[in-house]
């Protein structure tokens, strides 16, 4: 399985020549809700529920198959050394409303412990810029999500 995944992200070339490889966006969105949930130095059950919850939901996964991604992708994260690859292949594969939903799965995942630390928030930061996501999309991407899990902007602030 990892030679599968190193493989599939070894390089950009790798990328590239496997545009037809359905799997390569999700484990690169994957890899990114990890990086997110790595973030502040804690990556505990509850953001490890809303990655499996974000992927189930947003890409029609079952419970087992989100799990099997999730492991996928933290073995991807540990061995990756930048968010240029991950983002590369979002941005390759994906329409700027699927960029705008990886967005709010990472939103998600970074309020799954009910704070926003500041290294997630340069996270979303510098994510939203590779994704080429306006600050005004990522703040309305904020927003609904904020909405959904029921939180006020003003409790959500970082830590």
């Amino acid at each position: 399985m990892i030679d599968r995944i190193k493989s599939l992200l070894s390089a950009a070339g790798a990328v590239d020549a496997e545009p037809a490889q359905p799997d390569v966006p999700k484990l690169a969105a994957a890899a990114l809700l990890v990086e997110a949930a790595c973030m502040d130095g804690d990556f505990d059950g509850d953001e490890r529920d809303a990655i499996c919850a974000s992927l189930g939901a947003h890409f029609g996964l079952n419970e087992a198959e989100a799990d099997t991604l999730i492991e996928e992708a933290e073995a991807v994260h540990h061995e990756a050394t930048d968010l240029h690859r991950f983002t590369r292949a979002i941005n390759d594969r994906y329409d700027h409303a699927d960029r705008l939903a990886v967005m709010e799965m990472l939103w998600e995942v970074v309020y799954a412990d009910g704070r926003l630390h500041a290294y997630e928030a340069n996270l979303i930061r510098r994510v939203g810029g590779l994704l080429h996501i306006t600050d005004r999309e990522r703040g309305e991407a904020r927003k609904r999500v904020l909405a959904r899990v029921g939180q006020g902007a003003g409790r959500a602030a970082a830590k």
